[in-house]
C-alpha cells in the first residue's frame, strides 16, 4: 500500500524517486562521458605521463578522504535534497570550465587537476545525501527494488555513456565530450528541484558536536560485524578496478594503438555485467541467501578477471572484454545486495554518517587505486598495474566467508541493529 491507501504499483509510483531517477539517468549519462573523456584529455590534449593520468584518477576521490567524514556529519543535519541540487549546479560549472579553458588555448594539466579535485568534493556530497535521501523517497521496505532501478541505470549509463564517450572523444574532441557531462548536471538539478512537497527538517543537533557525531558514525559501522566486513571487501572491490581502469587508457592508446572509441566499446562491457548483475541480484539473493550470494559469486566470478591483463589484438582483446563484462556482473549483484542492506539497517539520523564512513573506504580505496596506479606504472610498466588489479578479487572474497556473513542466509533487517545485538543464529542457514 501507498501512503494514501492506494494500492502500490511499484516504486515509480512515488513521485520523489521518479525524479531522482530522472535525475540520476541524465546525469549518469553525462559521468559515464566524462569518465572516459577526462584521461583522453590528459592523453592526448596534454600528452600526460602514465604518473600523471594516475594523479588525475588518485584526485577524483581523494576528497572522499579529506572531507568525507564531516561531510556525512553535515548531511545529517541540512536537508538532503538541497545538497543533491547545490553539488549538481557546483559540478555543471568546474566541468564547464574545460572546453571553455580548451578553446582559449590556455588548458592545463594544473587546471584539469583542480577541476577534478573540487568536482571529486561535489559529488562527496551528492553521494553521501543521495543515499541519505532514498529510503525517505522510497520507504525502507522498497530499497532492494529502488537500489536494483538505480543500479541497472548506472550500468546503462556505464554501457551507453561510455561507449557514447570514446566516439564523442574522437568525433568532437575530449574537452568537448566533458562539456556535455556539465549540461548534465544542470539537468539534473531541474529535475531534483521539481520533487513536490517539503523535505522535513532534520532534528536539531547542539553547535560544537561535529566530532563526536563523526566518531558516533565510524563507531556504528567498523562496531558492526556485518558492515565492517562488508565495507572492507568492497574497498578490496574498487581498489581492484581503479587500478584496471587507471591504466586501460594507456594500455589500449600507447601500446595497442586502439582508438578512444575501443577503449569505451572495452569499458562498457563491465557496464553489460554490471547490468546483468543487477537484474539477477534480487533473484540470486532469493535463491542462495543473501549472504551467501556475496562471498559465493566472489568466489565464483573472480577468477576471470584474470584475463584482462592479457588484453591486446584479436583474439585476445575479446577475452578480456568477457572477463571484464564478469567483473561487472558481481558489483552489480553487490551494489543492489550491499547498499540496501545498509540503508535499511541504519537509523534515519545516522545515515549520513554511515553512508559518509563508506564512502570514506570505498573511495579512498579508489584514490590509493589512482596513485599506486601511475607509481607502479611509471616504474614496472602499465602490464604489472593490471596483473595486480585482478590479483586482488581473487583473494578479497575471503573477507565476506570469514565473517558472520557466512552462516547467513539472509542479511539482518532490523535498523539500529549493533554488534552486540547480533545473534550468533540470526538468519543461520
Amino acid at each position: 500500500m501507498t501512503l494514501s491507501g492506494m494500492p502500490y504499483r511499484g516504486v515509480f509510483a512515488i513521485q520523489p524517486f521518479r525524479r531522482v531517477f530522472a535525475a540520476a539517468a541524465i546525469s549518469e549519462i553525462g559521468t559515464q562521458i566524462s569518465y572516459v573523456a577526462i584521461p583522453l584529455v590528459a592523453v592526448v590534449a596534454l600528452h600526460a605521463s602514465p604518473g600523471d593520468v594516475g594523479v588525475l584518477a588518485g584526485l577524483s576521490t581523494v576528497a572522499f578522504l579529506v572531507i568525507g567524514l564531516p561531510a556525512g556529519a553535515w548531511v545529517d543535519r541540512m536537508r538532503r535534497r538541497r545538497v543533491l541540487v547545490a553539488a549538481d549546479l557546483a559540478r555543471a560549472v568546474l566541468l564547464g570550465s574545460i572546453p571553455l579553458a580548451w578553446w582559449q588555448g590556455v588548458l592545463s594539466m594544473a587546471q584539469l587537476y583542480t577541476v577534478v579535485l573540487a568536482t571529486g568534493a561535489a559529488t562527496v556530497f551528492f553521494d553521501i545525501a543521495k543515499l541519505s535521501y532514498l529510503p525517505q523517497a522510497v520507504g525502507r521496505g522498497r530499497l532492494e527494488e529502488a537500489n536494483a532501478h538505480l543500479v541497472v541505470l548506472d550500468a546503462a549509463g556505464d554501457i551507453g555513456g561510455r561507449g557514447v564517450g570514446g566516439y564523442l572523444a574522437q568525433a568532437l574532441s575530449a574537452p568537448v565530450a566533458v562539456g556535455l557531462d556539465a549540461l548534465t548536471y544542470l539537468w539534473s538539478a531541474a529535475c531534483l528541484l521539481g520533487i513536490r512537497g517539503r523535505e522535513p527538517a532534520p532534528a536539531p543537533v547542539p553547535p560544537g558536536r561535529l566530532t563526536h557525531d563523526i566518531r558516533t558514525g565510524l563507531r556504528y559501522v567498523l562496531g558492526h560485524p556485518v558492515l565492517r566486513p562488508i565495507l572492507l571487501e568492497g574497498a578490496c572491490t574498487n581498489l581492484s578496478i581503479q587500478l584496471t581502469v587507471t591504466m586501460l587508457p594507456v594500455v589500449f592508446i600507447r601500446q595497442l594503438g586502439f582508438s578512444g572509441a575501443a577503449l569505451g566499446g572495452f569499458l562498457a562491457s563491465g557496464g553489460v555485467g554490471l547490468l546483468a548483475g543487477a537484474m539477477a541480484a534480487r533473484r540470486i539473493g532469493g535463491r542462495l541467501g543473501q549472504g551467501r550470494a556475496l562471498w559465493g559469486t566472489s568466489l565464483a566470478l573472480a577468477p576471470a578477471g584474470l584475463l584482462v591483463p592479457l588484453v591486446g589484438r584479436d583474439p585476445w582483446v575479446w577475452l578480456a572484454g568477457a572477463a571484464w563484462l564478469v567483473t561487472g556482473v558481481k558489483v552489480g549483484i553487490d551494489n543492489v545486495l550491499k547498499v540496501s542492506f545498509r540503508q535499511r539497517i541504519t537509523p534515519g539520523n545516522l545515515l549520513g554518517r554511515m553512508n559518509a564512513t563508506f564512502r570514506l573506504l570505498l573511495m579512498g580505496a579508489l584514490t590509493i587505486g589512482g596513485f599506486l596506479a601511475g607509481l607502479i606504472g611509471d616504474q614496472a610498466g602499465p602490464r604489472a598495474v593490471l596483473w595486480l588489479g585482478a590479483a586482488v578479487p581473487a583473494v578479497s572474497w575471503l573477507l565476506l566467508f570469514f565473517s558472520p556473513i557466512r552462516r547467513m542466509s539472509a542479511l539482518p533487517d532490523t535498523v539500529g541493529l549493533s554488534g552486540a545485538a547480533v545473534s550468533p543464529d540470526l538468519g543461520r542457514a
